[in-house]
C-alpha cells in the first residue's frame, strides 16, 4: 500500500510498505517544511538507529546533529518494522549544489546509511541503496541526476558502480569525462562537510581518492580493509585494497548519474518481485505529479496554481 502526502505541493512525503513486514518513508528536504515536532519525531526515529548501530559514537555526525541548514538539503529514508512499528535502518542523502556547463545543478550525495544489528539479513539493501535514488529520479521529470559517493567499503564500492550509470573511479579502467572532473572539484572545494571530511585530507583527482578522509566528522566509520564489507566479485575488492591506504583512512569519490537505464536496470533486476506492484505504484504517482499535473495547470485557464494565475477573472 502507498501513501503519497500532499501530492501537489512542493516537498516530498512518500510511504510504502516495501513487503510484509517493512516500511518504508522517503523525505524530501524536511528542514524547509517540516514542523518542528515533525522534524524531533523523524530525527528521534533516526538516532534510535544510531545509538543500536554505534552505540558508543559520536551522534552528532551528519543530520544527527540536527543542524537546520542539513536537515534543509537532505533526503531521509526511514525504514520501519510493520509489526512493532520501530525504525529499524535509515539512509541520509544531501543534495550538494554545484555548477555544471553554465548552470546549476545538485547532486545527489548517497550519504549515511545505518542499520540495527537486530535487523541485518531482512533483504532491505534494495531500499536503502536504490529505491530513493529511483523515486527522485522520477521526481524530477525523469531527467538524469548526478550522484557522488565517498566510501572506502569495496561492497558499497561496487554496489554503486554496478547500479548507476557513467560511474568514476570503478575497476574497468575508464577515465573521468570532464564533467565529473568539474563536479568532483567543486565537491571537494565547497562540500566536504556533507561526508565528515575535514580541511587536511587531500584530494588525488588523478584516482579520486580522497586521502586521510576520517579527520572532519566521520572518525568513528573508519575501518580496516579487513572490518570493511567485501563484494561478491573480487575485481571490487582488489581495487581498494590497492588504490586505498586504510591505515591512513582514504576513501573513493565517486560519482555517476541515475537516468533512464540505470532506473529501469533498478526496477527489473534490484526490486523483489513481491515489492514490483508498489514500486511501480509509487512511480505512477510522481510521474503524475511531475509530468501529468504541470500540463494540466497549465491548461487549465481558470484556477491559480502557484505562481499561476487565470487569464479573465470569472465575476
Amino acid at each position: 500500500m502507498l501513501w503519497l502526502r500532499a501530492l501537489g505541493q512542493e516537498h516530498l512525503d512518500l510511504t510504502l510498505n516495501a513487503s510484509p513486514d517493512i516500511r518504508t518513508r522517503v523525505v524530501d528536504r524536511p528542514g524547509l517544511w517540516m514542523s518542528p515536532a515533525q522534524l524531533d519525531a523523524l530525527l528521534a526515529d533516526v538516532r534510535t538507529i544510531a545509538c543500536a548501530t554505534l552505540p558508543d559514537g559520536d551522534l552528532t555526525y551528519g543530520i544527527l546533529g540536527g543542524d537546520p541548514a542539513r536537515l534543509a538539503a537532505s533526503v531521509i529514508t526511514v525504514l520501519y518494522d510493520r509489526k512493532s512499528n520501530a525504525p529499524i535502518a535509515f539512509n541520509a542523502l544531501a543534495w550538494l549544489p554545484v555548477s555544471l556547463r553554465g548552470r546549476p545543478i545538485d547532486v545527489l550525495h548517497l550519504g549515511l546509511v545505518m542499520v540495527d544489528p537486530a535487523a541485518r539479513n531482512r533483504g532491505m539493501s534494495w531500499l536503502l541503496y536504490g529505491f530513493t535514488c529511483f523515486i527522485l529520479f522520477l521526481r524530477h521529470g525523469a531527467r538524469p541526476v548526478w550522484v557522488s559517493n565517498v566510501t572506502q567499503v569495496p561492497a558499497v564500492f561496487g554496489m554503486v558502480t554496478e547500479s548507476f550509470a557513467s560511474v568514476y573511479p570503478s575497476p574497468n579502467g575508464d577515465k573521468p569525462s570532464f564533467e565529473h572532473v568539474l563536479i568532483a572539484r567543486q565537491i571537494m572545494a565547497s562540500h566536504r562537510h556533507a561526508f565528515g571530511v575535514g580541511p587536511d585530507a587531500g584530494f588525488d583527482e588523478s584516482r579520486f581518492v580522497i586521502t586521510n578522509a576520517y579527520t572532519g566528522g566521520s572518525d568513528d566509520l573508519k575501518k580496516t580493509f579487513d572490518e570493511a564489507a567485501k563484494h561478491r566479485k573480487d575485481a571490487f575488492n582488489e581495487t581498494c585494497a590497492r588504490e586505498l591506504d586504510y591505515k591512513r583512512g582514504d576513501d573513493f569519490l565517486q560519482l555517476g548519474q541515475v537516468n533512464m537505464n540505470a532506473a529501469q536496470a533498478y526496477v527489473w533486476d534490484t526490486v523483489p518481485r513481491e515489492s514490483l506492484p508498489g514500486v511501480i505504484l509509487s512511480g505512477g504517482f510522481l510521474a503524475l505529479q511531475s509530468l501529468v499535473l504541470p500540463i494540466l495547470h497549465w491548461l487549465d485557464s481558470d484556477t491559480a496554481w502557484g505562481s499561476l494565475r487565470p487569464d479573465k477573472v470569472r465575476a
